[in-house]
């Protein structure tokens, strides 16, 4: 387990007003479904631990257009944090690359089993239920559609959706394939059909089906 007063350093990068789709619920979420799936493997589960806790430091600067990337960012920093802690050098830069890993959108590849991890837990909060609720609710922030019909995913050009219906088409539903571990791969699969029975149901609403 982190010790108290790294877990409050973590913390306090979170502030109560920040978005839900990224505030410290969040980071809960991705350190339950980490625990879940370290128990799988062979991993050092402190740096698992450290990489959740500090993985989106950054968030809330990068929201207010403070810094570019929270990953990139959030990787420099908590190295800062670690060292100032005396932890070991290997720990620390295998929860650096972790972090400067785990974004879905910078396409860095995890270099080690314990970012497999986090990419894989930072990804699967992304699906089912809470995934649904998240993405309409930062849709919502946003102030972006929740379905245009005569923007179909098909004639939808961008990369992640112009409506939060078009995303859960464009990225949401891809995250399965996105998964490296194999328990991962597994939650991924029963959360993404839960997405799709809502689609299906969405679907057959906006026509008046149901």
């Amino acid at each position: 387990m982190a010790d108290d007063s790294l877990r409050t350093v973590a913390r306090s990068y979170f502030e109560d007003s920040m978005s839900p789709a990224h505030d410290w619920h969040h980071v809960q979420r991705v350190e339950a479904l980490a625990n879940r799936l370290v128990a799988e493997y062979a991993v050092d589960e402190r740096a698992v631990e450290l990489a959740v806790l500090l993985h989106d430091i950054g968030r809330a600067m990068e929201d207010a257009g403070e810094i570019e990337d929270h990953a990139v960012w959030g990787a420099r920093k908590a190295r800062q944090i670690l060292k100032d802690r005396n932890v070991p050098a290997q720990r620390v830069e295998t929860v650096s690359q972790a972090i400067r890993a785990h974004r879905y959108s910078n396409d860095i590849e995890p270099a080690t089993r314990e970012a497999e991890v986090l990419c894989d837990a930072d990804n699967l909060d992304a699906l089912g239920a809470v995934g649904l609720a998240r993405c309409f609710t930062y849709g919502g922030e946003l102030g972006e559609a929740i379905h245009d019909p005569d923007v179909p995913p098909s004639e939808d050009s961008t990369a992640v959706g112009r409506t939060q219906y078009n995303h859960l088409h464009k990225k949401i539903l891809s995250l399965p394939e996105r998964m490296y571990t194999d328990a991962g791969t597994a939650l991924a699969e029963d959360r993404a059909a839960f997405v799709e029975r809502f689609v299906d149901r969405f679907d057959a609403e906006v026509a008046g089906e149901r």
